[in-house]
């Protein structure tokens, strides 16, 4: 249907180009359509918007996994998110190497399932440091057996009470396994088109890249909190006045942090020669009596008196007095 033109507009469009403000050329570009190619069999319906709070909100869980899994496998594991985008759920469930590790979960009381995937390599490796190996996958291209089934839906359990704290401030839920699946091919939980997010996680074990993580969260599923992943939503439901609620969460996560704490034993000035001069077995004599206190700082800052002492085979210290400003606190 062409556009039809208001008396008016006719008149200041004609005044424009009497005028010379307004070019043959121009007018005729300006009446040129802008055309954006659009594909209907993948539609777009997660804005750049909603993808960046999405990979914020899992940035924090990337953290939490980090310490969870380092703390349940006994060694130094590092999940970082590699890439959050939109793909349909086809598309998703042929990218997945076959057999693999697919937890289908629901997170009520939202409506539908969720799917976290984890490549078959990562979860051997897993499973072997769980059974006290050392952390071999080796080249296992096998399905899980019933055991090995029974043990991965106790660490998704865990693992998926981490991703509901991550969610707390963003919208309370209670995820729940629905089932573990060696074969993706074997899902039909939503039709081929059907729009996912997906959040990719590397997995770092021991400072070696082992696998990667990822947790699909489709549309439908989201559907009732589109509003809350816009950033706009998100500062004006944290503007205003702490609650006790908002200062009890923030004590929570404070006590996660970590601080540095530096213990001084003593100091002993000498001269440049005799400091060229120390061999092995040499003594220096410090500034401290036997029974003083030793300096604890944190963070640089002097904090606490303490006794040295040990824990096993460990050296440690255990806190007597308050120092500085600590002191005048109390």
């Amino acid at each position: 249907m062409q556009e039809i033109l208001s008396q008016g507009e006719i008149d200041s469009l004609l005044a424009a180009l009497t005028s010379g403000e307004l070019s043959m050329e121009e007018a005729k570009q300006g009446r040129e359509r802008q055309v954006k190619a659009y594909d209907f069999r993948r539609p777009n319906k997660f804005s750049k918007e909603h993808l960046r709070t999405l990979e914020m909100l899992h940035q924090h869980y990337a953290r939490l996994l980090s310490s969870f899994l380092s703390g349940y496998l006994r060694t130094t594991v590092n999940v970082e998110v590699a890439t959050v985008g939109q793909m349909i759920f086809e598309e998703f469930i042929r990218s997945i190497p076959i057999p693999t590790a697919l937890t289908v979960f629901g997170l009520k009381p939202l409506e539908g399932s969720a799917l976290f995937e984890i490549d078959s390599q990562l979860i051997f490796l897993i499973i072997d440091l769980l059974f006290g190996g050392p952390g071999n996958a080796g080249d296992q291209m096998r399905e899980l057996t019933d055991i090995e089934i029974t043990v991965v839906r106790r660490l998704m359990e865990r693992i998926l009470e981490n991703l509901a704290a991550a969610w707390h401030d963003f919208y309370a839920v209670t995820p729940e396994v629905q089932g573990i699946e060696t074969n993706p091919r074997m899902q039909q939980l939503y039709s081929p088109n059907e729009v996912v997010a997906l959040i990719t996680f590397s997995v770092v074990i021991n400072e070696e890249e082992r696998g990667l993580i990822n947790l699909c969260l489709p549309y439908i599923v989201l559907e009732p909190l589109i509003s809350r992943l816009s950033v706009r939503q998100q500062f004006s439901r944290q503007v205003g006045a702490p609650g006790e609620d908002d200062i009890r969460r923030l004590g929570h996560w404070l006590g996660f942090s970590r601080v540095e704490l530096n213990v001084l034993l003593g100091e002993a000035e000498i001269t440049v020669r005799e400091l060229l001069q120390l061999r092995e077995s040499d003594i220096l004599v410090l500034n401290r009596a036997l029974n003083q206190d030793l300096d604890l700082y944190v963070e640089g800052e002097l904090k606490f008196g303490v006794q040295a002492g040990r824990i096993g085979s460990n050296l440690a210290v255990q806190v007597v007095a308050l120092t500085g400003e600590e002191k005048e606190d109390a």
